[in-house]
C-alpha cells in the first residue's frame, strides 16, 4: 500500500520563491573588486534571477545546455545560481586558480553554450579564450565591457521579471562541478535538483551546520569551489543574510567584513582561517566578532592547535567538516554528542579534531585489505559513502567507473580510521599515506602535530623513496614570521606523541608551501621538489 502524499518535486525553483515571497527585505551584501560594499534584497534578487532567466531564454539556451560562470562570490553569482537551473541550463562554475589548460579542457568536456565572467577576470579567460567556442559571453561589468561581449546589466534591464519555469523534473540536472585532477583529467560530476534541496535540506539542520533565518553567513569558500559547499543554496532556502567577500581574501578584509557585517557563521579551508588566527594573534582585541558563533572548516584537516587556538585565545568555536565534490559536498559534521561533553577537555578536543559523524542519508564503510574496518579508533580502511546526494557516475568519463563499487557505494580515496562512537578520522588520501617497512604512517597526524609548535605556520609531509624501507616520510616546514626552530628541536617536539619508526627522517624549511586551486598543500609538487633528496647515513 503507496501514501497518499502529494507527488511534489523538490526543485531549486521552490527555494527561489520562498525566499523572494516571505524575506523580501533581508540583506545580501557583496564587496566589490574595488573595495567598496554593495547592498541589495532577497527581493530584489528574486526580481533580477527571474530577469536573467528570461534573458538566458532569449539567448537560446535549451534544455540541458551548460552555463559557465568565472566569478567571485558576489550577488550577481547568486542570481545565476538560481535564474540558470530554472531556465532549464546546467549551472558550470569555474575556478579561476585554475591552469588555462584545464579551464578550456572543462569548457570543451562540459560544451558550455554560454559563460558568464567577471570583468576583472577577463584575463584569465584571454588565456583559454581561442580554445572554447561558447555562444555568448557574458560580462559582470562594473565599466566597458570588451567588443564581442554582453554587458550583464544590459542584458537583464529590459527582461521581465515574471518567469515561469514551467514543471521541472527533480531529477533534472541543475549544476555541474569538476574535480579539481590532481591524478588526472577533472573529472564532471553532475547535480540534480533534487540532491541539491536535499542537501539544503541537510546542511541546515542543527547538528549539521545549523542555519536559521536570524543567522549572517560569510562563505569565504569560494562560489566556484563546489557551490561554495551549497551554502548559497541552503542559505537562501532559510532566508539568512548573505555576505560575499568577492576577490578580497586578505585577513585584514575578511575580519573588517566578518566584524562590520555582524557575521554568525563563515565557512572555509584551513589555510584561510591559519592566516586569520596570525592576524588575530598579532591584533588582540582589533576585530568586534562577539556575533561569530562558528567556522567551519573543511577541505583538508583543521589542526588540533588551531582549533585550540581559536578558543583559547579567542573565544571562537571551530566546526570541523568533511566532504567532496561528489557528495555536493558535505559528508561529515563534527560535533560532540551530549553524553560525551562531560569527558575531560582533552578527549573533547580530540573529537573536534576529527572529521566528526555523518550527516543524515550519508552512509559510510571503511574497507581495509581484509574487510571491513573494526571501529576501534585504530584500524585503517578506505572511505565508502552512498547516499541520495552523492554522484554515482562522473559525467562523460565511463573510464573512472572504478571509483564505483559493483555494490552502490563511492570510494573516496580518504584512509580512515572510526572509534566506538562512530567519529571518523582521515588519516591520509589513499595516495598520501606512507607506507615504509610494511607499517602506514599519517602524513596528516605528523602534519597537525607539527603545527602545534608555536614557531610553525605551516606543515606538510610526504613519502620520499627510500633504499630500504621503500618510503620515508620528510617534513616540509614554514616557519611563523620572526621565530626560528631547528631540525632537532621539531623531532624532540615530535617524539613523546609518535613512535620512532614514525618520525620524519628529515624536516626541510622552505619559504611557502604550494597548493591547489583551492587552497590545500599540493603534496604531489612537494613530492616533485623532493625527488633527488637524499637520506643521511
Amino acid at each position: 500500500m503507496n501514501g497518499l502524499m502529494m507527488d511534489y518535486p523538490l526543485t531549486l525553483a521552490h527555494v527561489l520563491d520562498r525566499a523572494g515571497r516571505y524575506f523580501p527585505k533581508q540583506e545580501i551584501v557583496s564587496r566589490r573588486p574595488d573595495r567598496s560594499i554593495h547592498r541589495t534584497t532577497y527581493g530584489e534578487f528574486h526580481r533580477r534571477a527571474g530577469k536573467l532567466a528570461n534573458a538566458l531564454r532569449r539567448l537560446g539556451l535549451a534544455s540541458g545546455d551548460r552555463v559557465a560562470t568565472l566569478a567571485w562570490n558576489h550577488s550577481r553569482h547568486l542570481e545565476a545560481y538560481f535564474a540558470v537551473p530554472l531556465a532549464g541550463g546546467v549551472l558550470h562554475t569555474l575556478n579561476p586558480r585554475l591552469s588555462a589548460q584545464d579551464l578550456a579542457y572543462m569548457v570543451n568536456d562540459a560544451d558550455d553554450k554560454i559563460i558568464l565572467v567577471d570583468d576583472v577576470l577577463l584575463p584569465v579567460l584571454d588565456k583559454f579564450r581561442s580554445e572554447i567556442r561558447p555562444r555568448h559571453v557574458i560580462v559582470f561589468g562594473h565599466g566597458a565591457t570588451p567588443a564581442g561581449a554582453l554587458d550583464y546589466e544590459q542584458l537583464i534591464e529590459p527582461q521581465s521579471a515574471d518567469f515561469d519555469p514551467g514543471p521541472i523534473d527533480e531529477e533534472q540536472a541543475a549544476g555541474i562541478c569538476y574535480t579539481s585532477g590532481t591524478t588526472g583529467r577533472p573529472k564532471g560530476v553532475l547535480y540534480s535538483h533534487r540532491a541539491l534541496v536535499l542537501h539544503s535540506l541537510i546542511s541546515a539542520l542543527p547538528d549539521s551546520i545549523g542555519l536559521s533565518q536570524a543567522d549572517v553567513v560569510m562563505p569565504v569558500v569560494p562560489m566556484f569551489h563546489v557551490n561554495a559547499w551549497g551554502l548559497p543554496f541552503s542559505c537562501t532556502m532559510v532566508g539568512c543574510k548573505q555576505v560575499f567577500p568577492g576577490p578580497c581574501l586578505d585577513p585584514p578584509s575578511l575580519l573588517a567584513l566578518l566584524a562590520e557585517e555582524k557575521v554568525t557563521c563563515t565557512a572555509g579551508v584551513p589555510t584561510i582561517w591559519l592566516g586569520i588566527l596570525e592576524t588575530l594573534d598579532k591584533n588582540p582585541g582589533a576585530y568586534d566578532l562577539k556575533a561569530l558563533k562558528q567556522m567551519v572548516v573543511g577541505g583538508s584537516a583543521a589542526p588540533p592547535a588551531m582549533i585550540e587556538g581559536y578558543e583559547k585565545r579567542h573565544g571562537l568555536h571551530i566546526l570541523h567538516a568533511w566532504g567532496m565534490t561528489e557528495m555536493s559536498p558535505i559528508g561529515t559534521i563534527c560535533r560532540v554528542k551530549s553524553q560525551l561533553r562531560s569527558a575531560p577537555a582533552a578527549e573533547q578536543l580530540r573529537l573536534r579534531a576529527t572529521q566528526g559523524l555523518p550527516v543524515p542519508f550519508v552512509e559510510l564503510r571503511a574497507v581495509g585489505e581484509d574487510g571491513p574496518a573494526a571501529w576501534d579508533g585504530k584500524s585503517m580502511g578506505e572511505l565508502q559513502v552512498r547516499g541520495p546526494c552523492i554522484a554515482k557516475s562522473y559525467f562523460q568519463n565511463p573510464a573512472e567507473e572504478d571509483k564505483f563499487t559493483r555494490d552502490g557505494w563511492f570510494r573516496t580515496g580518504d584512509i580512515v580510521t572510526v572509534d566506538p562512537e562512530g567519529y571518523i578520522r582521515i588519516t591520509d588520501r589513499s595516495k598520501d599515506v606512507i607506507k615504509s617497512g610494511g607499517e602506514w604512517i599519517s602524513s596528516v597526524d605528523l602534519e597537525n602535530a607539527l603545527m602545534g609548535h608555536p614557531a610553525v605556520k605551516e606543515a606538510a609531509v610526504v613519502a620520499i623513496k627510500h633504499p630500504k624501507w621503500d618510503e620515508r616520510p620528510v617534513a616540509c616546514v614554514v616557519l611563523k614570521e620572526g621565530q626560528r626552530a631547528s631540525e632537532d628541536e621539531l623531532r624532540r617536539f615530535l617524539q613523546p606523541l609518535f613512535a620512532k619508526y614514525q618520525l620524519p627522517d628529515a624536516y626541510v624549511f622552505m619559504e611557502q608551501l604550494p597548493r591547489t586551486a583551492t587552497g590545500k598543500f599540493l603534496k604531489t609538487a612537494l613530492r616533485q621538489q623532493l625527488k633527488d633528496f637524499k637520506f643521511s647515513a
